[in-house]
């Protein structure tokens, strides 16, 4: 079964946010990336029909400020951490207790702060997100701040014309995103070293711009590494990365965290 149609859930501040489901089977949570949409990450590349063709059913929230979701204004309804605050609503509102949980770049990122906090999922998919941003996310997203502060100034095929060309096509909303920045949280090697959720590191092989997933996997008990075609925008609209969620998630029983 397939269903497009916005299922619609509260944020623990209240926030209306939105969420897609499809398939049927053992419940998996993806979290798409930052600027993008559930749709856009896992929909449009055929990622949640290949995980659900393998029985699983997958909920792809749209994080607040992106896509469907409310996009407000008001720096209260940013405080750090906030994103993973939703994830756990969600498991709330879904009423998950035995389900696997992922996420590519932000969601990524998302994930590991969920984990942090005492999710339980059986396994974790982090995708587009090496060890370096993780531990220390200030700084890693200023170029995101210049392009959403002055729009149309940047020179063709820098990463911010390109942050900002790919925001034009999903019609985000640049007051609501630059807010979303402010909700980072460092996560420390030591907590890493302390999450026992069997984790899948997932990353392009030619992804410079987000830290080395080998030393993200190497800094998880049971974190595993594997390498994708692409860089950080190719490599999530390559099939293999769907494919690999997938053989990740069906490699054996799934073994509680």
């Amino acid at each position: 079964m397939t269903d497009f149609s916005v299922r619609w859930f509260r944020g623990r501040d209240g926030t209306r946010l939105a969420c897609r489901e499809m398939g049927e089977g053992r419940p998996l949570v993806l979290i798409h990336g930052y600027l993008s949409t559930a749709v856009v990450n896992w929909v449009r590349y055929g990622h949640a029909a290949a995980i659900t063709a393998r029985g699983f059913r997958v909920l792809m929230p749209d994080l607040r400020g992106h896509g469907d979701s409310a996009a407000p204004h008001d720096p209260g309804a940013y405080p750090r951490d906030v994103l993973a605050d939703d994830g756990f609503a969600l498991i709330e509102e879904f009423q998950l207790t035995d389900y696997d949980l992922g996420g590519y770049s932000l969601g990524g990122r998302t994930v590991i702060r969920m984990l942090a906090r005492g999710a339980k999922p059986a396994r974790a998919v982090v995708a587009g997100m090496g060890l370096e941003p993780i531990v220390s996310t200030a700084g890693r997203d200023d170029h995101f701040r210049r392009m959403l502060t002055s729009p149309g100034a940047f020179e063709r095929g820098s990463p911010e014309w390109r942050a900002e060309a790919f925001l034009r096509t999903v019609g985000g909303d640049p007051a609501a995103l630059l807010r979303v920045l402010d909700t980072a949280v460092d996560t420390p090697l030591e907590t890493l070293a302390r999450i026992q959720t069997p984790t899948l590191v997932l990353m392009g092989a030619e992804d410079d711009d987000h830290g080395s997933a080998e030393k993200l996997a190497a800094a998880l008990p049971t974190g595993r590494h594997v390498a994708v075609p692409g860089n950080h925008m190719s490599a999530i609209a390559n099939s293999e990365l769907g494919a690999a969620i997938a053989d990740f998630l069906c490699d054996g029983p799934a073994s509680a965290a």
